[in-house]
């Protein structure tokens, strides 16, 4: 009797959950197949538009995740577990660990922008929140800068794309400006033409923009030319401290002074 009657119930069982297991069972097998394919098309879309390899990752790791946890929510639902207060608890945990990580999100936020838009790029020579380095590494929360001395150089991405980003390398080419003070006596036309043969005999200053010397100032004790060769990214500072060095050689051998501050003496008698 007791037999029987435990058969019926699970008889019972098998009548009321079956079709809800096993529809729950075929929402798994599609979801997971949709889910898949989802995937996989936008990856597919994110190489094609050339998608840094970590954003692919943690963007494809982060979606998957989502739509698992929402296709775990429905099979849940269909075989009559109540999510109700599952989802909310789900939506209170997200909204705390939003709050805690505000920074954080905000940085992950930045890493994506530069990802996406790629104003830099790993190679390039910037300038940003008070830095100049060479960029090494982009990551999701923080971009990494090798110095001009060496040294290693951490911007989170929140700040790195909320401010201001000057790209010494997208051009391909820089203007190296510099300013040399010769005497008032000297003559203008032979300093101009001392200081282009400087620029012009250097191999590594560009023909094409043709650098140029001009008369920027008169100042208290000096004419002032203002002299700007053009150069390739990378052969910067090579024309900075070349041009600086032997325009200062070329001024002497041709007789030219290079003025330097006086101190006048003034004795008053008694």
């Amino acid at each position: 009797m007791d037999l029987q009657k435990w058969i019926d119930k699970g008889f019972d069982l098998i009548v009321d959950f079956g079709p809800k297991v096993l529809g729950a069972v075929a929402i798994w097998i599609i979801g997971s197949w949709v889910i898949k394919n989802i995937i996989k098309g936008i990856r597919k879309t994110m190489t094609k538009r050339e998608y840094d390899v970590s954003l692919q990752k943690f963007l494809l790791n982060l979606l998957g995740w989502t739509l698992k946890i929402v296709l775990i929510v429905v099979v849940l639902g269909t075989v009559g577990v109540e999510t109700t207060s599952f989802a909310a608890i789900l939506a209170a945990a997200g909204l705390a660990i939003g709050l805690a990580l505000q920074g954080s999100l905000g940085n992950f936020a930045g890493g994506v922008l530069l990802m996406i838009f790629k104003p830099i790029k790993i190679g390039d020579l910037i300038e940003t929140q008070g830095e100049i380095g060479v960029v090494k590494e982009i990551e999701i929360f923080t971009t990494k800068l090798t110095g001009l001395s060496n040294k290693e150089i951490i911007i989170p991405n929140g700040a790195l794309s909320n401010g201001n980003i000057v790209n010494y390398s997208t051009e391909g080419t820089r203007r190296v400006d510099l300013v040399f003070g010769v005497g008032y006596d000297s003559d203008i036309k032979q300093t101009k033409d001392v200081l282009m043969r400087v620029l012009t005999s250097h191999p590594n200053v560009l023909k094409d923009p043709a650098p140029a010397v001009t008369v920027k100032e008169l100042a208290d004790s000096s004419i002032n030319f203002a002299v700007r060769p053009w150069c390739k990214t990378e052969d910067y500072w090579t024309v900075f401290f070349d041009v600086t060095e032997q325009t200062k050689e070329a001024l002497d051998a041709a007789g030219i002074e290079i003025p330097y501050p006086h101190a006048v003496e003034i004795q008053k008698k008694a």
